[in-house]
Formats: structure tokens, C-alpha cells, sequence
């Protein structure tokens, strides 16, 4: 079974398209579990309405100390082994949950599955589609320019089981819990890569990634990140890494000086070499 965590509070306006989401999937092995924070406005009357008509959603409302805690309390509650965080403004590909489960019965024990996920702004255009293919713990700790990490939960799947080897979310952690969560991970699971588009994610405003974004403090928060786990690799990984750093940071500089300096690129390009 897949358990589907969706966290809430004050979702009024994508709530209903959300619980519709996982009913669309026609997935007979599913269930949905809606985690309220306390909502002030009219989520928890939708959450009702299609739970009495529904028997794979279940709910509850009560405050929380954030997202993480309420991801964490849907996964203490899930039934299922296979768990999935759906935001609520976030959606699946048609299918996927039928999909997903037909891939796990090929793969052991604590694995990680992720696919790929499509980036919408507000006006209902894909921006890009992100495709994490390197998920090792150094690739992805060279950055998102590089080697990009699975953007939104919605494009990835994993055993339950893996958070008896890793951990929950970081209660204490408002931005970064997912990357947290995804850098313990592939330190520890089965990663499996599918070149499919899973999810959907809306980066759209009034939303905390966008706000953070927005401010530019996205880099500030990953940074610190980065340094704790850099100091998990072992002595070959820190030496590959450093390497890969320095060339990255060479041909960026390059980019730069001829983005300011654009008549000087085709002689570059078209010199003999000594």
C-alpha cells in the first residue's frame, strides 16, 4: 500500500483539487492521510466532506509545530510501506500511484524511487522539468547547478522502513527538511532513477519556497547543509569532490567573463592550440 501524507494549514484554496488528485488515480491500494495544523479557515470542512464520502482519506486537525511535525505524524500513522509526501498544492501524473506500485514490487527492501517533476509558475506554464539522475551523496553536494536534487516529494517514492535507518524530518527544520531528508537517504537506500514524470510542483507566490527564493536565501540555507554532509564523505570522496569543485568553478568563471565580454568568445573558440 501507499500511504499519501498531505500536511495542511490554511489550505482552503488547493485542498479539494489535492484530494482529488489521489482519487483520479483510480489506485485501489492507497490511502490518504490529510494532517491539519489547526486550519482557521474552511480546509477542515472540505477534508470532511470527502472523508465521509471516501474511506481511503484519513484525517486529522490539531496544531503542530510545523510541516515537519506534520509529515512526521502522517508517517507514524501510515499503514502503508510505501510512503509519498503530496503538498497541497502540488499534484501527480495520471496513473503514477498504479505506476509506483508496480515498481516497487521489483525493487528490495529500503529503497528510494524518484522520477522526474514538472515546475509550473502561475500561469500554468511548465518552467522546467527537473531530473535528478545523480543521486549520490558527493554529486549532489556540488549543487543544483550541477547535479540537481529531486525538487518536490511529489516525484518521489520510498519504503517506510527507511526511516528506521535515517530518521524523521527535522521538526526544528521549516525550508530545508526534504534536502535533509534526501542527503541522509541516499547514504542509506536502494536509490532507483526513472526517467518518467512522476509529480507536479507550483512555484507560485504567497508560498514559503517562493517567499524564501524571492529574499534570496535559498543559498544561505543550503550551504550550512552542505558543510555538515561534506564532512561524511570519506577521505577518496572528499578528494573527487574538491576536484570536481575546482573545474566547476573555472568553467563558471569563464561563463561569466564572456557573458560581460561576448566579442571575445569567437576568438577564443577558434584559437590553435601551442
Amino acid at each position: 500500500m501507499i500511504s499519501v501524507i498531505t500536511p495542511v494549514y490554511n489550505g482552503e484554496s488547493f485542498i479539494e483539487s489535492c484530494i482529488k488528485v489521489v482519487i483520479e488515480q483510480n489506485c485501489s491500494d492507497v490511502e490518504h492521510i490529510i494532517i491539519d495544523g489547526g486550519s482557521q479557515d474552511k480546509t477542515v470542512e472540505i477534508i470532511q466532506q470527502y472523508a465521509d464520502q471516501y474511506p481511503h482519506i484519513r484525517w486529522i486537525s490539531e496544531g503542530d509545530q510545523g510541516q515537519s511535525d506534520a509529515m512526521n505524524k502522517g508517517i507514524n500513522l501510515a499503514k502503508g510501506e510505501i510512503i509519498t509526501i503530496l503538498n497541497v498544492d502540488d499534484f501527480y501524473e495520471p496513473n503514477v500511484l498504479n505506476r509506483v506500485l508496480d515498481i516497487f514490487k521489483t525493487l528490495p527492501e529500503n529503497s528510494f524511487l524518484v522520477g522526474n517533476c514538472q515546475v509550473w509558475n502561475i500561469n500554468g506554464n511548465v518552467r522546467f522539468i527537473n531530473k535528478p539522475n545523480k543521486l549520490n551523496l558527493a554529486d549532489l553536494l556540488l549543487g543544483w547547478s550541477v547535479y540537481p536534487h529531486p525538487i518536490n516529494p511529489s516525484a518521489y517514492f520510498y519504503h517506510k522502513s527507511l526511516h528506521d535507518e535515517v530518521g524523521l524530518y527535522k521538526i526544528e527544520d521549516h525550508y530545508t527538511m526534504d534536502l535533509d531528508f534526501i542527503l541522509r537517504v541516499v547514504q542509506k537506500a536502494k536509490v532507483k532513477y526513472v526517467d518518467e514524470i512522476f509529480g507536479n510542483y507550483r512555484y507560485i507566490p504567497g508560498t514559503k519556497t517562493f517567499k524564501d527564493r524571492r529574499k534570496g536565501e535559498g543559498k544561505s540555507r543550503f550551504e550550512p547543509l552542505f558543510a555538515i554532509y561534506y564532512q561524511q564523505l570519506s577521505p577518496l570522496e572528499k578528494v573527487q569532490f574538491m576536484i570536481k569543485n575546482f573545474w566547476l568553478k573555472k568553467f563558471l568563471s569563464k561563463i561569466k567573463h564572456f557573458l560581460k565580454h561576448p566579442d571575445k568568445l569567437l576568438p577564443y573558440l577558434t584559437r590553435k592550440p601551442n
